[in-house]
């Protein structure tokens, strides 16, 4: 009986039961289409990945562990600064490459677990790289790329959630030029091992400034210095992708030095927005690379598991839910990575206008999420009993499918923009 790694076979209650370890199946998705770049990157990172099985990613997910072993594993092959200049230390290549990357992570098994653990390295320093002056570059990128400096995202907030301009927490500037931010950030992932933080905050009250709309907010890139009594961190309790920490942080007259702003005071959510289509496409190769790992799973016991002396994988039942799966899936690969291609194709191209962008970024969020979510549901119902099983993954890829449908924007609000950027429908919030 085939058993993967040599893991012994066991019976339960008179059927045959496999020890699903460490080895995820033959990947599924067809790599046609796909440049020789992007290829080299998904093998190297396949390489990597294979180090850290799925037992390193349960024992950290049960023990709400960082994967502190698997980070640095990356940053010593230099995946860290995929996305960043190569004068800085990175590999210069683009959003196209960045999120097979991401995918071939999840896909490994490591799940959104593995992708968040370098999630914000890759996104979060987009509009850093883009904005920052050179000092700051000079300083920061090199040591987050060597995986010395970890960084997470302070934008969402309790009270304002998706409605970002309403953002409350304040970064005041003082006479000599610094500033002290007073606020709260919730769901900031990876607060706890994070030494830096790309931080969006108000700088101009919203009715002073001159466009509520899109000024008055400005970027910075911040120390987190655990010390100071004037920053607090609550770790959140969640579902799904426990081996990263999620968490409510407080400031309360926290200082900020003058030289941690990032571009020009009041344009924070303009230079943001260069991050937050780069990471609509990061989260939909995630999505994706959780679906297939699901999917492959589920495909090989309906193959193996035999029931009234026929494996079930014969039932169309199971065999056509599984299909489809994969069509949806494939699907939204396509929209996936053409929104990449179209992203990093308009940093030279001035003919792709901005709001394309956004729009085919957002779709491959929203149908990769979508995708992802029926195939890992798929997967559990497929293994019966067994889906609830912890030993065989699925549950926990189930667990943290529901992400990428909520983060970073919701379906909802994703519709919402569809809805009036391209149908022109009347704004409905």
């Amino acid at each position: 009986m085939f058993t993967p790694n040599g893991a012994p076979s066991r019976q339960r209650d008179g059927q045959a039961h496999r020890a699903f370890a460490t080895s995820a199946p033959r990947p599924l998705m067809a790599t046609a289409g796909f440049t020789e770049t992007q290829l080299t990157v998904r093998d190297a990172v396949k390489q990597v990945c294979s180090g850290f099985p799925s037992t390193y990613w349960r024992e950290h997910d049960q023990q709400a562990q960082d994967p502190t072993e698997f980070h640095a594993a990356l940053a010593k092959d230099g995946w860290l600064g995929i996305a960043l200049p190569e004068e800085l230390g990175g590999a210069g290549l683009g959003i196209s490459e960045a999120t097979i990357m991401m995918q071939t992570i999840t896909e490994s098994g490591a799940g959104m677990a593995g992708a968040q653990s370098i999630h914000a390295n890759v996104y979060a320093t987009q509009p850093l790289a883009r904005f920052g002056t050179r000092t700051q570059l000079e300083r920061t990128i090199p040591n987050i790329i060597s995986g010395k400096w970890r960084v997470c995202f302070g934008v969402t907030e309790p009270d304002a959630g998706l409605d970002t301009l309403r953002l409350s927490t304040t970064a005041t500037r003082q006479p000599d030029g610094s500033y002290r931010v007073t606020g709260k950030k919730i769901w900031i992932t990876c607060a706890q091992v994070a030494s830096k933080m790309i931080l969006l905050a108000r700088t101009t009250p919203r009715e002073e400034a001159q466009k509520p709309s899109s000024e008055g907010l400005s970027l910075f890139c911040i120390d987190l210095d655990r010390s100071h009594p004037g920053l607090e961190m609550r770790r959140i309790a969640k579902m799904g992708g426990r081996a990263v920490d999620a968490n409510e942080v407080f400031f309360d007259d926290y200082p900020v030095p003058a030289d941690a702003l990032v571009g020009a005071e009041g344009q924070g959510f303009k230079v943001i927005l260069h991050g937050m289509n780069a990471e609509r496409c990061l989260l939909a190769g995630e999505a994706l690379g959780l679906g297939y790992a699901a999917l492959g799973r589920a495909a090989t016991y309906a193959r193996e598991r035999t029931v009234f002396q026929r494996p079930i994988g014969m039932n169309q039942g199971i065999a056509h839910p599984l299909a489809d799966a994969y069509m949806r899936l494939e699907a939204a690969k396509h929209a996936t990575y053409h929104a990449a291609r179209l992203y990093d194709a308009s940093k030279m191209d001035r003919t792709i206008r901005m709001d394309e962008v956004g729009v085919a970024c957002n779709s491959a969020k929203y149908l990769a999420a979508e995708a992802a979510f029926t195939a890992c549901e798929r997967a559990v119902l497929t293994h019966g009993g067994m889906g609830y099983a912890v030993e065989f993954d699925v549950e926990r890829w189930f667990r943290e499918c529901l992400v990428p449908r909520i983060a970073p924007v919701s379906r909802e609000m994703i519709l919402n923009y569809i809805s009036e950027k391209v149908l022109e429908l009347p704004r409905s919030y």
